[in-house]
């Protein structure tokens, strides 16, 4: 056998920055395409559950083709996948394949095809990185330990996804980003060279048979299932996070952040932090746990920052006890293999089973119970783990009275009992119980479960019996609430329709954004009787009460469980009483828009909300000129911006001025004792007609200019950022 010649910290230092690098331009790409797929394919949930199964595909693979290379010597490994990223690079530089989709394209089956067309081999080759470069160290040092190196492997994960949202995107332009990831590929593929040049010589293939025993069927269903609660729980939260707490922009890096920096610390060299977290993780769990599950909302952002928190302990936890079996470096390729796999599978429980199977988010408190089976325990007091020891009947019985307890206060005690207003008193004798627990695991699982249920559980599960007051599809969960004198839909947290009820005029009377007063409602009653009519986001249905005989109306809506909820469920009858025969086309707006007939339209109202902010697809320069060009030549555009976090009327200034309209802002804000049910609402009515402009404002003081910003670049296509739009900043 050779001698390994890697040993100082430059050559470690090069195996830690040929990794970080390469697991940054994995989570940086990402993004990037996202942004370049999207006004091609529109923003419909079946492409990007498409585009998540190839990316997951590709890492897997990638994993896979790692492990295979370990039956082959260093060098020949080292040749290997040299050849494979010079392949890979012939996709240079990278970006959308110049291909035009059919209009009727399935994204089951396009989508994978144009994104392994576009990016296929450059993903898979980068993927590879993170297994490879560690087994290329252990056999280049000598077999060190290089589970370390994991850690830097993550945190370059993590630098990638914060630097796409906060460098990258709001100062590069997407052709200039394309650049920024090719040239990062080429330093990639020098550094991986450089890394080969130091793997020993002479070793045969003999001696690259595994040395250490193989991981049994038990142990290696236990990695991936200590992979899979984390990579679930992170998308649970997320979802549970803008369902029922917060929907707010950039959200969605937060819990994907703490998933990979939990990675760091669990593999670590330095085991302290791991082991302190792993210590209180069960304590995390179970208090926080059923707290969260109560979504309540007087606290919405500490509410948020204690689900990251139970995130960042639990997936912490669940990966140190992931290290804690990880096999000798030898098997390590392997290991790694199971991790994507449990990764793979937790991603596609939460993001594509899931909103199937549940009508609300049930896999957050259900990866939740999973997270506290999983845990490692230890006993926090010494007495009480000689009781569990030594009177474990005992002790088992005791807490199950104390369970029961709580379970009958809240079945037949005061209504209010597990309200808000005693919480504490609640969380106390949980808390007192649960110390009582953590570390024999059945007694743990069994209150934790009953926890789920108490904070919260229950509600939920008195919903989904409640038969059709709750629909949930790939855009979220949309609740109906309401009483004799009114009914709501909530879309998460955001409210996006309320309808009255006692009376055929009451129901026909526009409400909230779309009251008649609002800037929509304006608009709508000057409007010619054969006027032809588009409004994108379906909604309840509301605006279709300003219709009248004569006039030709069609709404675009994504959703098809909005459509259900407006027209066929009952429980909305704006459709029915005010225009029983609607025509919907079901898909991306921009999309569709895209296929109308010039000048088809007198007015199109966009009241497209996703997640409390307006696609970004859809106010975009080339969007603006697809409106145009729909729009009859006197036409008018309505775009309702009104959003708790973002400021987006220097978006539509920059695109009204780049398009040549004419724009007014209507910002209307009700009395509290005003009737009807009207909201306070923010629309801006957009012409390329003067005479129209003057005929919709004359003698209404409420239309004002707009209010642009200085050095705001307007977004287009190619580039977007709503860093510079974010309220409070």
């Amino acid at each position: 056998m050779s001698t390994p010649i890697s040993t100082g910290r430059a050559s470690r230092a090069l195996f830690v920055a040929t990794i970080l690098g390469g697991s940054f331009l994995l989570f940086l790409v990402q993004p990037m395409v996202a942004r370049m797929a999207l006004p091609r394919l529109g923003g419909a949930p079946a492409v990007w559950n498409s585009a998540m199964l190839v990316y997951q595909a590709l890492l897997l693979g990638g994993y896979a083709y790692a492990h295979w290379l370990g039956r082959v010597p260093p060098r020949v490994q080292a040749a290997i996948h040299v050849g494979v990223l010079a392949c890979a690079a012939l996709w240079l530089p990278i970006g959308l394949a110049a291909t035009q989709l059919p209009a009727d394209a399935s994204p089951a089956l396009w989508v994978p095809w144009l994104l392994g067309l576009s990016i296929g081999p450059l993903f898979f080759a980068v993927s590879a990185q993170a297994p490879l470069i560690q087994r290329w160290y252990a056999v280049a040092s000598g077999g060190r330990d290089p589970y370390a190196l994991y850690a830097a492997s993550n945190l370059g994960s993590f630098a990638g996804l914060i630097a796409y949202p906060l460098i990258v995107e709001p100062t590069m332009a997407l052709h200039a980003q394309s650049l920024l990831w090719s040239g990062g590929y080429v330093v990639l593929g020098a550094l991986v060279i450089a890394c080969a040049t130091l793997l020993p010589r002479g070793v045969k293939a003999e001696h690259v048979a595994y040395t250490s025993p193989p991981a049994g069927r038990a142990r290696v269903a236990k990695w991936i299932a200590l992979a899979l609660v984390p990579s679930g729980l992170m998308l649970a939260t997320s979802t549970y996070l803008t369902t029922d707490i917060v929907a707010m922009p950039l959200l969605w890096v937060l819990p994907l952040g703490l998933y990979l920096l939990s990675f760091s610390v669990a593999f670590a060299q330095n085991r302290a932090a791991a082991d302190l977290i792993t210590r209180i993780a069960p304590v995390t769990i179970l208090l926080f746990g059923g707290v969260m599950i109560g979504g309540y909302q007087a606290l919405p952002y500490f509410n948020a920052a204690i689900a990251l928190l139970l995130l960042f302990m639990a997936a912490t936890a669940l990966h140190t006890a992931l290290y804690r079996r990880r096999p000798d470096a030898d098997r390590l390729t392997g290991f790694y293999l199971a991790m994507s796999v449990g990764g793979v599978l937790g991603g596609v429980f939460a993001g594509l089973v899931a909103p199937v199977v549940f009508d609300w988010t049930y896999e957050y408190p259900l990866l939740i119970l999973a997270a506290g089976v999983l845990v490692p325990q230890t006993f926090l007091l010494a007495p009480v783990r000689d009781i569990w020891f030594t009177a474990r009947p005992a002790a088992f019985a005791t807490v199950i009275f104390a369970i029961a307890l709580l379970i009958g206060l809240r079945a037949w005690g005061p209504a209010d009992l597990f309200g808000e207003d005693h919480l504490g008193l609640t969380f106390l004798v949980v808390a007192l119980v649960g110390i009582a627990t953590i570390g024999a695991r059945l007694p743990y699982v069994v209150l934790l479960a009953s926890a789920l249920i108490l904070f919260g559980g229950y509600r939920s599960l008195a919903l989904s019996y409640a038969g059709d007051a709750r629909t949930r599809s790939y855009f979220g969960v949309y609740t109906v609430r309401g009483d004799a004198a009114m009914r709501e839909l909530d879309h998460g947290t955001t409210v996006h329709g309320i309808q009255l009820r006692g009376s055929p005029a009451r129901e026909r009377t526009p409400t909230t954004y779309y009251a008649p007063r609002s800037g929509v409602g304006r608009a709508m009653l000057r409007l010619s009787a054969t006027a032809r009519v588009g409004v994108v986001g379906l909604g309840t249905g509301t605006l279709a009460c300003y219709a009248r005989p004569g006039q030709h109306w069609r709404f675009y809506e994504i959703d098809p469980a909005v459509v259900r909820i407006a027209r066929d469920s009952g429980q909305f009858t704006y459709l029915a009483r005010c225009l029983p025969a609607p025509s919907i086309r079901l898909g991306d707006a921009r999309l569709r828009l895209a296929q109308e007939p010039s000048a088809s339209l007198d007015l199109l109202a966009l009241d497209a909300f996703s997640s409390d902010a307006v696609p970004m697809h859809l106010m975009t320069r080339e969007a603006f000129a697809t409106y145009a060009r729909v729009l009859a030549p006197g036409g008018v555009l309505m775009v309702h911006i009104s959003n708790r976090f973002l400021d987006l009327e220097p978006v539509v200034d920059a695109a009204a001025r780049a398009g040549g309209w004419q724009a007014r802002r209507l910002d209307y804000r009700p009395a509290p004792e005003t009737p009807g049910k009207p909201s306070a609402s923010l629309w801006i009515a957009l012409t390329r007609d003067p005479r129209t402009m003057a005929a919709l404002t004359q003698g209404d003081p409420d239309w004002a200019p707009l209010r642009g910003r200085a050095g705001f670049v307007g977004w287009t296509d190619d580039y977007s950022t709503i860093l510079p739009l974010l309220k409070g900043f």
